[in-house]
């Protein structure tokens, strides 16, 4: 298989030249990512409801979760038939397929951008059987999984540098949800928040270019798509605000509860009675029997969004699907089937804005908030709540609604959201998932280099050793002063002994017939190659070392090398000024 470096020279060395050189060549690489977001993503919808079309037997123009009815039986085995699906497709082609699987957020933490194209081919054909099936599931998953990889296959042919590649990730990703939601702002700054970490000049106009043009292809492919039907929504007058600050509290509690029941629904269907092949069909069987009660639980919710905000419902009618849909989206991504929290949580927050407004109209009909703002503000609240992007959510209210009344309501119970989540629970859906995995990443950040800045690679191997069993006088015959500044003891088995400062040896007061081991020091602290600067520098900070020797393993610890804290810190920050002057840059 060719590396990047032999399929990049494949492109005129002209273009590579002007990706590196000119922020023009990115913004040029980009337009022609969003070119391809917009087609992904239509191309991928269109599958989807042909699927909805086939399994449940609905007109192609007829949405799943705004359904008025679904045959029993389809509603029942359909999702199970595509858990089994997905349960094959697993052992079949993702356990032999040996490569690394990461979405857009773990690439551009820890790898610089690279994404495995087949990967992510496999995880969005995985995305669309299980959203195809009925699912509750988003494709916003698989949209962003593809249309980023696509920018990182673009990014590395193109011989793009680690910070213009993360952006790239970060752009593809922007055209998904600008082209999904045909919201171009709210789609850059998904980028922004949710995929590239942090806000830069240098990386707005490639990001934007991204997600405007995936927008209008998107359009010109299938016309104006509305998050919400057509319909006026009324303003929120200043008086009326303090019930966005509730909606904020309440979505960031069900925003959590949500999270935390994905948690445990893994925990349940991983029990080692139930095969993994079959994880996912039994997580199908039971979603199709909450369908049973109503079909809005099954797909994302892009129906039942349509309806739910704007048909009048009992309040009783509106809880109940609050809870089927929370309950439908843990158990799906519980199970084992691909998609993501994206849209759902959106329909759920709209549900409790809807659900808030119509309690307080029951309390105080006059000083109640509209429900149609209500539902916009919650949606905005609990998607915060589960991105973890304020601003994205904030963006994606103003051009939902064209009303800036509506907006601030989304940017106040947004920003309360946020701070209930990342204080009470600390992580946004994505970085849970992470968390659970053992994986150390709190969002898009670059730590991969943290993870690439090995001791192996600090490392010097020309340490000075004796045998432990040696007197202080022998040692001193061997090691004049100045001839080294540590030695390392070895046990007659050639095992780390400890390691033992010159300045000691020819201190005044030590006995030149006593054992050279009484001056030896941290003989149980010594660092592992495959540990990264992070947990070397704990290691030096632990021990209160200037130097430490470097093992073989934990067990039988022999000496490969040493590290001393002044070149750890010196390389740590060496490196840490590569990350500014990228980001300056």
């Amino acid at each position: 298989m060719l590396s990047s470096r032999h399929l990049s020279a494949l492109l005129p060395a002209r273009i590579r030249e002007a990706v590196r050189s000119r922020e023009s060549g990115l913004v040029l690489a980009a337009l022609c990512i969003g070119t391809a977001s917009g087609c992904i993503v239509v191309a991928m919808s269109g599958i989807v409801q042909l699927m909805h079309s086939l399994f449940f037997g609905l007109d192609l123009s007829e949405r799943l979760s705004a359904a008025d009815a679904v045959e029993w039986w389809r509603a029942l085995l359909v999702p199970a038939l595509g858990g089994l699906c997905l349960g094959v497709i697993s052992i079949s082609v993702v356990a032999r397929l040996r490569v690394r699987f990461a979405d857009a957020i773990e690439a551009n933490a820890l790898y610089g951008g690279k994404l495995s194209f087949r990967a992510s081919l496999v995880i969005a054909v995985q995305t669309i059987v299980s959203s195809g099936f009925g699912a509750s599931v988003g494709l916003e998953a698989g949209y962003t999984q593809m249309c980023a990889a696509i920018a990182s296959w673009t990014g590395q042919r193109l011989a793009a540098r680690r910070a213009d590649l993360r952006m790239l990730v970060a752009a593809g990703a922007a055209g998904a949800i600008g082209a999904a939601f045909d919201a171009p702002l709210a789609g850059a700054f998904y980028g922004f928040e949710v995929v590239l970490g942090t806000y830069a000049v240098s990386s707005l106009v490639p990001v934007a270019a991204s997600a405007l043009m995936a927008t209008l292809v998107a359009n010109e492919l299938t016309g104006h798509i509305s998050l919400l039907s057509p319909r006026i929504i009324g303003s929120i007058e200043g008086n009326k605000f303090v019930h966005t600050a509730a909606i904020g509290v309440i979505c960031a509690g069900i925003s959590i509860a949500v999270m935390e029941g994905v948690a445990l629904a893994e925990t349940v269907f991983t029990h080692p009675r139930l095969k993994t092949v079959l994880r996912p069909a039994a997580g199908g069987l039971v979603v199709g029997a909450l369908a049973l009660v109503t079909p809005q639980v099954l797909g994302a919710g892009h129906g039942a969004m349509q309806m739910d905000i704007v048909i009048s419902r009992p309040i009783a009618t509106i809880a109940a699907l609050l809870v089927l849909k929370c309950l439908s989206s843990a158990i799906s991504l519980g199970s084992g089937f691909r998609g993501g929290l994206f849209f759902a949580s959106l329909l759920i927050g709209a549900l409790a804005g809807r659900l808030y407004a119509d309690l307080s109209a029951q309390i105080d009909p006059i000083w109640a908030i509209d429900a149609g703002a209500a539902a916009i503000t919650g949606m905005a609240a609990l998607g915060t709540g589960v991105l973890g992007a304020p601003v994205t959510m904030t963006v994606l209210a103003l051009e939902t609604t064209s009303e800036i009344s509506i907006t601030v309501a989304a940017l106040i119970a947004s920003t309360i959201s946020s701070l209930i989540v990342r204080e009470a629970f600390g992580y946004s859906f994505a970085t849970w998932r992470f968390h659970l995995r053992g994986e150390v990443i709190r969002g898009p950040h670059d730590v991969g280099w943290i993870q690439e800045l090995t001791v192996g690679r600090m490392m010097r191997t020309d340490v000075a050793t004796a045998p432990a069993e040696l007197s202080i006088g022998e040692m001193r015959s061997r090691f004049p002063l100045g001839a080294t500044k540590q030695v390392a003891l070895l046990k007659p088995d050639q095992t780390y002994a400890g390691l033992v400062l010159t300045a000691d040896l020819y201190a005044t007061e030590n006995d030149t017939n006593k054992s050279v081991s009484a001056l030896a020091r941290h003989a149980e602290a010594y660092l592992l190659p495959e540990m990264n600067i992070q947990r070397a520098l704990d290691a030096f900070r632990r021990s209160e070392a200037d130097a430490l020797i470097v093992a073989d393993s934990t067990i039988s610890p022999r000496v490969m090398g040493l590290v001393s804290e002044a070149h750890a810190l010196r390389r740590y920050g060496e490196e840490l000024e590569k990350r500014n002057q990228e980001f300056i840059a």
